[in-house]
């Protein structure tokens, strides 16, 4: 999880309990009523909670997909530019191996 969403949770925890504990205080209503209206604004939390914690998932797979997309299209550069340094080589190996050869004939005459 990243550090933002940590914080973010902290703080939604943290309101929630802050919000309950003033609410508790200032309630005007008897205590079921309170405690009904506590247990309504803990699923209300929750319902919040899930909603972002579903979000964020949802987050995470489209940036691990996208960069696992990324890291294919440049292994497949990778290869593609490796295939093309190897013509050059082996071309430039063929060349010398050439000059050798013709070097050798003339010594041999």
């Amino acid at each position: 999880m990243s550090n933002n969403a940590g914080n973010m949770l902290i703080a939604l925890i943290g309101g929630a309990a802050i919000g309950v504990g003033l609410g508790i205080l200032f309630a005007p209503d008897k205590g079921t009523k309170t405690r009904e209206k506590i247990k309504d604004g803990y699923k209300d939390a929750k319902k919040d909670l899930k909603c972002k914690y579903d979000d964020l998932t949802d987050e995470m797979k489209h940036k691990f997909k996208s960069t696992k997309l990324d890291l294919e299209e440049s292994y497949q550069d990778l290869i593609s530019d490796v295939s093309h340094k190897t013509e050059d080589v082996i071309s430039f190996l063929e060349m010398k191996l050439a000059e050798l050869k013709e070097q050798n004939a003339k010594l041999q005459k």
